[in-house]
């Protein structure tokens, strides 16, 4: 596989290919809704909430962590895990980007 060549693009479209590609699971995206269905950072119960090895489970919330889209603090012998917002934040952004710019394009567009 060749190379992706990130440097070709900006520094905004890299962090968000980052944010979006660790949001590409569907594991992942069920940690996510779980951490948003609890309100309180979650040590131990991910696992017990997924239909998947702990092993897996902690190579899918490593993913997130890295992307920036999870954090985690060490409390004990365990790691607790919460929604970083700033992440969510830019994902939300992006979004609106896009949606405020179809609006405005939606009478020229094909």
């Amino acid at each position: 596989m060749g190379a992706t060549k990130t440097e070709h693009f900006t520094d905004k479209q890299n962090a968000i290919a980052k944010l979006a590609k660790a949001m590409a699971h569907p594991a992942r995206v069920a940690i996510i809704d779980y951490l948003l269905s609890v309100d309180t950072c979650i040590c131990g119960d991910i696992v017990n909430e997924l239909p998947l090895a702990q092993p897996t489970v902690s190579q899918h919330l490593k993913e997130l962590k890295e992307a920036g889209i999870i954090k985690g603090s060490i409390d004990g012998t365990s790691i607790c895990y919460c929604i970083d917002e700033l992440a969510i934040l830019e994902i939300q952004k992006y979004f609106e980007e896009i949606s405020n710019n179809l609006n405005i394009k939606k009478n020229i567009c094909c």
